[in-house]
């Protein structure tokens, strides 16, 4: 890669420094380039208490970043050092946080970084200083211009896609619309094609109610509001089956007839991923105008600071980001 990939700090109480200095660790192993940004002299400190050889070389600019990986890890430096503890979120902290999320937005719409890979934040913390948006993908959607964006959590196994995300259920349900789930399903099969490489994708859409409903002896959502949406994405030319019991969509010979499952609610879509795959699951945010990439985990502060993370679902984030940052580019090339 002549571009690295941009990682953010995250929430510096959290895990994300560790699982970064592991994931150069394993460079060998075929990590592509990455650079975190992040402030050097933290994670020098993490790297020296856990006794892991990391040199940490800040850098400049992001251009310099993938002829230093292999001897260092590249940090493009933040404006301060953070001030939590680990296990410990301040919210003073929020500026960088953001800073660092905007500072890696900005690096790859410039074309200087070729994706962005995003450690987790702590939401209640930015909530508490201020912070407006819903998580990292509302951000991300204004930082991009207003896109509409689509969560797709990805293992080898599956990829799956919540229509509808952060709610309580009852107001998911309520939320819910074919509107909703034509848009979701649109944006999932064009990424499907581009970024992942998937000629002619199979959308599976999981019913909303105990077995899709039963015909409407369970609930009508399946047959006014899910029932409709499948019809249109086909009426698109969209491979689309469903609604689907959801109890049966996801064991291996179901999982093996589709491209990806979208799903009605957060848990539906969660559950399975995490059960088939819990360490080496990844967030992605479709429908934005770059690729973006994260480790599909929280901040885990109840380990912080113990050196004892697991850096698997970055190193898998850090990978297919810099695979669809490629197939894109391909595309881009193409077109």
């Amino acid at each position: 890669m002549t571009r690295a990939l941009a990682l953010t700090m995250g929430e510096p109480a959290g895990i994300g420094g560790e699982i970064a200095l592991k994931a150069w660790l394993r460079r060998a192993d075929g990590v592509p380039p990455f650079y975190l940004i992040d402030a050097p002299e933290r994670l020098r400190t993490i790297a020296g208490r856990h006794g892991w050889p990391v040199p940490v070389c800040p850098i400049d600019a992001p251009e310099c970043a993938a002829a230093a990986f292999p001897r260092a890890l590249p940090v493009r430096p933040i404006e301060g050092p953070p001030r939590a503890a680990p296990g410990r979120p301040d919210p003073a902290d929020m500026p960088l946080v953001v800073g660092a999320i905007a500072t890696a937005v900005g690096d790859v719409r410039d074309g200087r970084a070729a994706a962005m890979v995003t450690n987790p934040i702590n939401k209640d913390a930015l909530y508490r200083a201020g912070f407006r948006h819903p998580g990292h993908t509302e951000y991300l959607a204004e930082l991009a211009g207003g896109a509409i964006p689509v969560m797709m959590l990805v293992c080898p196994e599956l990829r799956v896609v919540p229509v509808t995300i952060h709610l309580a259920l009852r107001h998911a349900i309520e939320r819910l619309s074919s509107d909703g789930i034509v848009a979701a399903g649109r944006i999932t099969h064009a990424a499907l094609r581009r970024d992942f490489g998937i000629g002619a994708p199979v959308l599976a859409v999981a019913g909303l109610n105990p077995h899709a409903g039963e015909a409407g002896s369970l609930g009508r959502e399946d047959i006014e509001i899910v029932a409709p949406a499948v019809a249109a994405l086909r009426a698109e030319g969209i491979d689309t089956r469903g609604p689907l019991a959801a109890d049966t969509m996801f064991h291996a010979e179901a999982r093996h007839s589709y491209d990806a499952a979208l799903c009605m609610y957060h848990d539906q879509a969660l559950i399975p991923i995490k059960t088939i795959d819990f360490d080496g699951g990844v967030n992605v945010t479709l429908g934005l105008p770059f690729v973006r990439t994260s480790p599909d985990h929280g901040t885990a502060f109840a380990i912080a600071g113990q050196g004892i993370a697991r850096e698997h679902s970055l190193v898998a984030a850090l990978r297919l980001a810099a695979g669809m940052a490629a197939r894109r580019q391909v595309a881009l090339q193409g077109s």
